[in-house]
């Protein structure tokens, strides 16, 4: 069950029907047979220009249907995939082709500026692809992508290994990025075992697995949301290619729920890839206020990762989407698969609480399992599969990859408690817990409560200085409809022990939210005025 994607897709693409829609991003659309096409002639053209197996293979682009052509060609020509943050300005994109060694970068040509600053310190990146912009601006160090997919299409002839590398690049919550660096079987194993938990069936051969994508009617029909830069959208819109299906990418640079909104009903997606409130709020209230104009009755999963998601939007969401399960991902770059959270019209859970695998534990000081009940914080860890390393970082690695009880765990740096039924109540990342006079308070904690709050459409927490305390609790709410900051502590009373209360309350109508959905504490910091 150890499959190569390369492997994989080749299948894929010879079983599913070759005017299956693949990809679409605005009136662009291009069928799987086109698909095969463009990324056979990519493959083959890099190959022809030296890329080796093994070769990292650099992304510094906004979403579009020619990154996941450019992300198959990695596959098939058996580089290794490096996302790079598109927000990235020279400096830092500088330091991650090195960091990567990377020798091939596929970039918009939007970005081409911050690419011309790199290339005369980038030495190892021997092909420069440039995806959009007029052929006649074109620098001398790259390559048109459209003429690099062009041609008839020939597969390259070459063999893989399931053990060929995949990095994604995560910034953390210090330093420099890190690239998280998992082998193609791992992440392969990873989906298998979702599957099989899923009473799923689980294909044994690359070739079944592309049968099996080809004879199900209800073949993942995806719209994301965030970019596929960062891990939610790119593993969801890989996943939905790997099973013979469709990804819609969205043509504007920041999100706009009308757009999600336009393509669910164009193309009857199942599935919707968002991050947590910052999509899916947005996406609720333009339902809210014209609930007749798009038809999302085809919408059957709604996956989000990376960031709380509150209970309120989620139930929002299924009063429109009735067939839908909200599943709310604990994950991340180094620990996939962690936990979910499923709301459906049946049933819902509260926030933050997460039914955990197999894989999945709790842990205290002494690296023994937490009581369920007990109250006691413990470190998440999870079990195989694992990611191989930090690359480039064998500190890092080591405190984070530990041998526990015989088994190599993923520390993932999060702490949690564990309920009486065993469920897993996630408490926050301690590397942003704020300790007042000795107390440790979660900042996800107070936000979760703070969002609950009249007149709150969002809220970031973190440390502020206090000269009797050490440290005190500070958060910056968004509100577009005034902010009334006496309900709000009415409310967080009822919620939080006193020590938990913020001290400084600073409420702004700008988003605190990356355009991947992600919390800008630098932002909400410079915004309170707190160093």
């Amino acid at each position: 069950m150890s499959f190569n994607f390369g492997d994989l897709i080749e299948a894929v693409e010879a079983a599913v029907p070759g005017d299956r829609v693949a990809l679409a991003h605005g009136e662009q659309v291009i069928d799987w047979n086109e698909l095969r096409i463009q990324s056979n002639n990519l493959a083959r053209a890099l190959i022809d220009w030296g890329l080796k197996p093994g070769d990292r293979f650099a992304f510094y682009a906004y979403n579009s249907a020619d990154y996941l052509v450019a992300l198959m060609a990695c596959w098939k020509a058996r580089g290794t995939h490096v996302n790079v943050n598109y927000r990235y300005v020279a400096e830092e994109l500088a330091y991650i082709l090195a960091d990567s060694d990377a020798t091939v970068l596929v970039y918009d040509a939007r970005l081409r500026d911050c690419v011309a600053d790199v290339v005369d310190r980038s030495p190892h990146v021997r092909s420069y692809v440039e995806i959009g912009g007029e052929r006649a601006d074109l620098p001398a160090f790259a390559a048109a992508f459209e003429d690099l997919v062009a041609g008839s299409g020939e597969p390259v002839a070459i063999a893989r290994d399931p053990q060929d590398r995949f990095f994604i690049y995560t910034g953390g919550t210090t330093g420099m990025p890190k690239g998280v660096v998992w082998t193609h079987a791992d992440l392969n194993a990873i989906a298998h075992g979702a599957a099989a938990a899923a009473g799923l069936p689980v294909p044994t051969t690359v070739q079944e697995a592309a049968a099996m994508a080809a004879a199900n009617p209800d073949y993942p029909r995806t719209v994301c949301g965030p970019p596929l830069m960062h891990g939610t959208g790119l593993l969801t819109s890989y996943g939905s290619l790997l099973a013979g299906g469709f990804v819609a990418t969205l043509p504007s640079r920041s999100f706009h729920p009308e757009e999600a909104l336009d393509a669910i009903d164009r193309w009857q997606a199942n599935r919707l890839v968002v991050v947590g409130d910052a999509f899916a709020r947005p996406i609720l209230e333009a339902l809210e206020a014209e609930p007749d104009r798009w038809d999302v009755s085809s919408m059957r999963l709604i996956n989000s990762s990376g960031v709380m998601w509150t209970q309120g939007v989620k139930d929002g969401l299924i009063r429109h989407m009735p067939e839908a399960t909200c599943q709310d991902n604990f994950s991340s770059s180094e620990a996939i698969g962690m936990g979910v959270s499923l709301t459906t019209k049946d049933g819902t859970v509260e926030t933050a609480k997460f039914v955990v695998g197999p894989r999945c534990r709790v842990l205290d000081d002494d690296d023994k399992d937490v009581v369920p009940g007990s109250e006691v914080t413990g470190k998440v860890v999870l079990g195989p599969p694992n990611p191989v390393e930090y690359h480039k970082d064998p500190e890092k690695s080591a405190r984070t990859f530990r041998m526990i009880d015989g088994l190599r765990y993923t520390v993932s740096g999060d702490f949690a408690q564990v309920a009486a039924d065993g469920s897993v109540i996630l408490l926050g990342r301690g590397s942003a817990c704020i300790n007042s006079a000795g107390e440790k308070i979660f900042p996800e904690e107070v936000e979760e409560a703070l969002k609950l709050c009249p007149t709150v459409d969002d809220a970031l927490v973190f440390a502020m200085p206090d000269p009797k305390w050490g440290q005190a609790v500070a958060a910056v709410v968004q509100s577009q409809t005034g902010f009334d900051e006496g309900a709000a502590r009415d409310v967080l009373r009822t919620k939080l022990a006193g020590y938990k209360l913020p001290k400084l309350i600073v409420a702004t109508v700008e988003s605190l939210r990356a355009p991947n959905g992600k919390a800008d504490y630098a932002k909400a910091k410079g915004l309170a005025g707190v160093g």
